[in-house]
């Protein structure tokens, strides 16, 4: 019941300002021995009715006051922004960046915890990007851990601290199988029958250097590039979910992985079938990320 409650005052979706209600303020370890030395000061004051003691004691009592203040300002107003990088594939780590703005600069001495990472951050830039990193087991959506941001400035006798329970969605994609890259590797160095051959056409960035006519360019005619009816079909590829030559789901989510990924090494169009998605042909960086997400939430 207590958790739940934590999660939803502190829940982030992408952009939060940390307001009064958010900064949880407290004494911090030595701040327990201070508040001992405060009480003996006003014991031994009183007893012996001596004005300096007494004088000390009020003296050290509003130094622990005026830092309650201080630290709370080191969180209040902050505002902060969560984005999560990219989509990994299982077994990479997943980074997720935090961006930490104000509106005028001024220094805040921050500590970042979360699982078992502990960071030192000194914000004093208005705008300013940390980054962290988890590490990820398994194919699927991924829970953030709880992330929190705490200060014990200016004397550590006062901790301030707020969560962060990230709520927009992490998403793992399956490890690629090493077996499908090779064969993928295999039907890219395959040479057709010379008797498929079709035409010939000028060399264009991206080209195998396999395929080019070399006997052409010997003979000082430029460079082209041999056409084969095979050799074309394996510059579109379609990728299938019920193709992959395997029993579980998750190893064919692997294939699949596997094949696109060499098919982005190779700069060649492919398209993504999957029983509840489908991906049209295409590459480059946005592709393969969609394809990566859609991997990860079949």
């Amino acid at each position: 019941m207590w958790q739940q409650w934590i999660e939803r005052r502190f829940k982030i979706d992408q952009h939060k300002q940390l307001t009064q209600k958010d900064v949880l303020i407290f004494i911090y370890q030595q701040g327990y021995l201070y508040l001992v030395l405060i009480f003996i000061t006003f014991i031994a004051g009183v007893n012996y009715a001596n004005n300096l003691i007494l004088g000390f004691c009020f003296l050290i009592s509003a130094v622990l006051c005026i830092s309650f203040y201080i630290t709370f300002k080191q969180l209040h107003a902050l505002q902060i922004q969560i984005n999560v990088v990219d989509t990994p594939q299982a077994g990479e780590l997943l980074s997720v960046d935090i961006y930490f703005k104000q509106d005028a600069e001024q220094a805040r001495y921050l500590w970042i915890k979360t699982e078992n990472q502990l960071h030192k951050l000194l914000f004093n830039m208005q705008q300013q990007c940390f980054q962290l990193n988890f590490t990820t087991s398994q194919r699927g959506v991924f829970q953030i851990p709880p992330i929190q941001i705490y200060s014990v400035y200016p004397f550590g006798l006062v901790r301030a601290w707020t969560y962060l329970y990230v709520q927009q969605p992490a998403w793992v994609a399956p490890q690629a199988s090493l077996h499908s890259v090779e064969n993928k590797q295999q039907q890219q160095n395959f040479e057709p029958d010379l008797d498929e051959f079709r035409e010939l056409r000028s060399f264009q960035t991206g080209d195998s250097l396999h395929a080019v006519s070399w006997k052409q360019a010997a003979r000082g005619q430029g460079l082209y590039v041999k056409v084969f009816e095979q050799y074309e079909d394996l510059k579109k590829l379609e990728i299938h979910y019920h193709h992959m030559p395997a029993q579980s789901h998750e190893e064919k989510l692997s294939l699949m992985m596997g094949l696109v990924e060499q098919a982005e090494k190779n700069h060649d169009h492919y398209a993504l079938y999957l029983p509840n998605a489908e991906l049209a042909s295409g590459t480059g960086t946005p592709h393969f990320s969609e394809a990566k997400r859609l991997l990860a939430q079949a």
